[in-house]
């Protein structure tokens, strides 16, 4: 069985998923813009429900569209945008609040 690996780019503005074989080519990939919420002048804030569907989502249809299984990833790489926070509470799992971007001026 070919194995891959699977990167996940969690961008300010975008999900990405791609997949790349042994030798570093994409052999495929997806890609889905979220919504930015701007609650006050300054503030930069991102739904981390949202983030964290669209990524998922990405995942799939990546997989999909190279008609690649999972169990034939190898690796996962993450990325992520710079100094972007989220809280979690640890008993529910749930965000506490948005996730504050890094584009805030707070």
């Amino acid at each position: 069985m070919e194995q891959y690996i699977l990167a996940l780019d969690q961008g300010t503005t975008s999900c990405r998923a791609l997949v790349f074989d042994k030798n570093g080519a994409i052999v495929s990939s997806a890609q889905k813009e979220f919504t930015q919420h701007f609650p006050k002048s300054g503030w930069v804030e991102h739904d981390a429900n949202e983030i964290w569907g669209t990524q998922a989502e990405m995942m799939k249809e990546a997989l999909q569209k190279g008609n690649i299984s999972a169990d034939s990833i190898a690796g996962i790489g993450i990325t992520n945008q710079r100094e972007t926070v989220v809280i979690w509470d640890k008993h529910t799992g749930e965000p506490i609040y948005n996730a504050i971007v890094w584009q805030d001026k707070r």
